[in-house]
């Protein structure tokens, strides 16, 4: 095949990859995380770490089926436009007909593999981070006014009346319990400013007053001040507050490996473990799976002169079922009994089989000059 041919077929296949893969993970992930996200969340600046933590993740889980169903909707359409037959009157087996799109596949391969081992566990621990701080009212710009706040345990609980800007409070109430004084506080102040630095959130509390009652004594003292400071474990400008777990899906290249060993003690952490494993190793080689199957399934339902065209729409929606029926497995079965990975080992190397027996089928020399076109033979008028 004449190598500016394949640059335009490769071209064609990847610019319809990247489409459909756009039209897949934007709204999905847009959608879900407007649905998930309250409103506050999305005011308090925790879109974009909701972002990037899932996007990778969603982007490399849907770029198989995506590069299957471009390859299966270019092969339809060369065809419907008799382009297939061109092909083979050229001399050009199946094999080499089939080279630009295989060459896209194995690149998405490699893309997929880069996605779910290095990105995607490189960011997706930020969505985590995210519904940890949206848990545990940790961005003070999500506190709603007329609501109780509990923090540390339950030991301080916050009280406001109203915002009168995004960072500063009006009638805030704090009940606290210090142990290192061993007391028990009720905090009042007119104003209240939230003021973020490096590792947390100063409140800055404006004409109030403090109540302590010593643990065990029923006696109250009251002092009234101008301006009192109070540190609070909050997001601050350094990034996210840190979690006190680690999951699997956060470890990367040979920590990942490394977790297996610990895994192994833990049968609920094993099964994440190996789940997690299923969809970063067997996901990504799915592009030329579905690659193999459309090419395979668009050439055996169709004509290569366009005959029988209607038919490839039904075959190309296998790609999709395929690829949704191998994800459910690496999800549910797999999470459920590690020892059902083999199931959706077997369900990978049987649509390669599949796919490669149709291609191959195709490519005996009685089934393309059966599809060629017979051009008739014109004979000269006679005078």
């Amino acid at each position: 095949m004449p190598r500016l041919l394949y640059f335009y077929l490769a071209r064609r296949i990847a610019l319809s990859a990247l489409l459909i893969e756009i039209s897949l993970c934007v709204p999905v992930v847009m959608t879900s995380l407007f649905h998930y996200l309250p409103a506050a969340a999305l005011r308090g600046g925790l879109l974009t770490p909701a972002l990037l933590g899932t996007l990778p993740t969603v982007f490399y889980i849907a770029l198989p089926m995506a590069v299957g169903v471009a390859i299966a909707l270019e092969f339809s359409r060369m065809v419907s436009e008799g382009m297939i037959a061109v092909l083979y009157s050229l001399r050009l087996s199946v094999w080499s007909i089939c080279l630009p799109a295989t060459l896209v596949a194995t690149a998405a391969v490699g893309l997929g593999y880069w996605l779910s081992s290095v990105l995607a566990p490189a960011y997706v621990g930020q969505m985590h981070d995210v519904i940890y701080v949206i848990r545990n009212s940790l961005n003070h710009r999500m506190l709603e006014p007329a609501q109780f706040y509990t923090f540390d345990n339950g030991k301080r609980t916050l009280y406001f009346q109203r915002w009168r800007s995004p960072d500063v409070a009006s009638g805030m109430f704090i009940h606290q319990f210090s142990t290192e004084k061993h007391e028990e506080e009720i905090i009042t102040a007119a104003e209240t400013e939230f003021r973020r630095n490096e590792t947390g959130v100063v409140m800055i509390m404006s004409h109030g007053s403090i109540q302590t009652r010593p643990e065990g004594s029923a006696e109250m003292r009251t002092a009234n001040f101008d301006e009192y400071v109070m540190p609070i474990d909050m997001q601050g400008n350094g990034g996210l507050p840190k979690r006190d777990w680690k999951g699997v899906f956060e470890f990367s290249g040979n920590e990942f490996f490394r977790e297996r060993a610990v895994a192994a003690e833990d049968p609920h952490r094993l099964a994440e473990w190996t789940s997690e494993a299923t969809k970063r190793f067997g996901i990504p080689v799915l592009a030329l799976a579905h690659a193999l199957l459309g090419i395979g399934l668009v050439l055996t339902a169709s004509s290569a002169t366009g005959r029988r065209a209607a038919a490839t729409s039904l075959t190309i929606c296998a790609v999709p079922v395929a690829h949704i029926t191998i994800l459910i497995g690496a999800e549910t079965l797999v999470r459920k009994d590690p020892t059902l990975v083999w199931f959706v080992g077997v369900m990978i190397v049987a649509e390669f089989a599949i796919g490669l027996i149709m291609i191959y089928r195709q490519n005996t020399p009685a089934k393309i000059m059966r599809q060629v076109p017979m051009v008739p033979r014109l004979e000269p008028r006679k005078a």
